[in-house]
């Protein structure tokens, strides 16, 4: 069975740490944000991978390659302007050279998780349905878009935005659906189609069915926060990941090459070649990229610092996103969701908090 892949957003939310990579290929703890999903997508029997791409594919076919270090194969196509999420599924089947075969699998390309895909595969057979919704509970239902589900699994209705009286679910879309080939008969040609809002609706009572997953691990990576939730989770194990699993006892995983005389606090990664100086300290829930270095008395603390970036002494960054070749002056505090460009310069005893973000020079917001 087939999957594709959903990834032609731009990740504006995200910027600048998405300002000159695709999100997907952005690195989240040690690896490609991207290669969490193929992962999780290989562990459930997906061989085969269509990535829908819009923003930056060339980037996304070095960040990912074939496929085969994730346990898939993957092919690309590349939309020359956006078609919303219903006319990218169309595309691709018609882009692939053997298409997407009668079933396959839909997903949207910024999610971390471990629901049960194929346990929605088998129920999607049984159900005999057109198409099945993975679906998670959420804890403010008012915030999302609902779907009715009823005893048997079908979907009744979707309620967008709901009034406070008109909420009787906590159940959103995870953005992983298996479809009948038929589906894609529904989508018109030729413009931007969502799937979402005119596709699902001609399919209550026809077919459409959800399968809700109270326990599993689901996180949309859209925002700063939640990429460093998602950093976090997957160290912590509160989602199973290969990456997570590379943890040791003391909750480290340390790559080659590295030089450490400073104080590692798990759960914490560290890429190859890191330097830690005498009186820093990293960690906890710290996640380092390639070549970083981190001077004497640094902190770092519930970050992502990524490759070659460098620290200076005594400066703190916490709960905060560096991007790749970020220089960081002595002294200075980053903190409290703040984002630094690629290859910006941090002045010594320079403060970044309160969400701030800071662009390379030509990469404005």
């Amino acid at each position: 069975m087939r999957a594709v892949i959903l990834v032609g957003g731009e990740g504006t939310r995200l910027r600048p740490l998405t300002s000159e990579l695709p999100k997907p290929a952005v690195k989240l703890v040690d690896r490609p944000l991207m290669a969490f999903m193929l992962e999780w997508l290989a562990a459930n029997g997906i061989v085969e991978v269509v990535m829908a791409c819009g923003f930056k594919p060339d980037a996304m076919r070095d960040a990912l390659g074939d496929g085969g270090r994730f346990g898939v194969q993957i092919s690309y196509v590349a939309e020359s302007e956006p078609l919303g999420t219903g006319g990218a599924l169309l595309f691709a089947d018609q882009q692939s050279p053997s298409g997407l075969g009668e079933r396959f699998v839909m997903c949207n390309g910024d999610v971390l998780t471990d629901l049960d895909l194929a346990a929605q595969i088998t129920r999607h057979r049984e159900f005999g349905a057109q198409a099945t919704l993975s679906l998670v509970p959420v804890a403010d239902p008012s915030s999302y878009g609902l779907v009715r589900v009823g005893d048997d699994g079908e979907v009744l209705g979707f309620l967008e935005k709901p009034e406070p009286a008109q909420i009787d679910t906590d159940l959103i879309s995870a953005g992983a659906y298996v479809l009948e080939r038929s589906v894609l008969d529904l989508i018109e040609p030729g413009r931007a189609v969502s799937i979402e809002h005119e596709v699902w609706p001609q399919l209550v009572g026809h077919g459409l069915y959800g399968v809700a997953s109270r326990n599993a691990y689901w996180l949309d990576i859209g925002t700063p926060s939640r990429y460093l939730d998602a950093t976090a989770d997957i160290l912590s194990g509160a989602v199973k990941t290969k990456a997570g699993a590379r943890l040791d006892d003391q909750g480290l995983a340390i790559g080659e090459g590295c030089r450490i005389e400073g104080e590692l606090i798990g759960p914490s990664v560290l890429g190859d070649n890191c330097t830690v100086a005498a009186g820093a300290t990293v960690g906890p829930s710290a996640a380092l990229g390639d070549g970083v270095e981190i001077a004497a008395g640094a902190k770092i603390e519930a970050a992502a610092v990524l490759d070659r970036c460098s620290i200076g002494a005594g400066a703190i960054v916490r709960n905060a996103i560096l991007s790749p070749d970020v220089k960081v002056g002595d002294e200075a505090r980053i903190s409290e969701l703040a984002v630094v460009g690629s290859g910006v310069s941090v002045a010594a005893g320079s403060v970044l908090d309160d969400g701030a973000k800071v662009f390379a020079s030509g990469h404005g917001p």
